[in-house]
């Protein structure tokens, strides 16, 4: 059985930083792109971020400059830093990834059970 687990999310002040980490453990044989989305209650949920397992990232218009996304293959593990936090960045964050277990032929998706990020003073 695949799993993501998020950890890093918190309360922070406007302009502050915070490091969102998620780690994908079980029968992986390989993993292609993961990413993050963020959803608010009420919206639809949205994309954050992504990288593919060669290094090339993707941003949303509303993040670009102020997040980086980055990886740990050996790890399995994704990254999101962000920087200059604003207060509509408050969301639930939510990792994916692509992921091939082992014995599979087939790729799955999967998603991380959502991590909290509120930006407030």
């Amino acid at each position: 059985q695949v799993q993501l687990v998020e950890s890093g999310g918190g309360l922070v002040q406007p302009g502050g930083s915070l490091r969102l980490s998620c780690a994908a453990s079980g029968s992986i044989l390989s993993i292609n792109a993961m990413g993050w989305y963020r959803q608010v209650l009420g919206k639809q949920r949205e994309l954050v971020a992504t990288i593919r397992s060669g290094g090339s990232t993707n941003y949303a218009d509303s993040v670009k400059g102020r997040f980086t996304i980055s990886r740990n293959n050996t790890k399995n593990t994704v990254y999101l830093q962000m920087n200059s936090l604003k207060p509509e960045d408050t969301a639930v964050y939510f990792c994916n990834a692509d992921i091939l277990g082992r014995g599979r032929i087939t790729w799955s998706n999967y998603w991380g059970q959502g991590t909290q990020v509120t930006v407030s003073s």
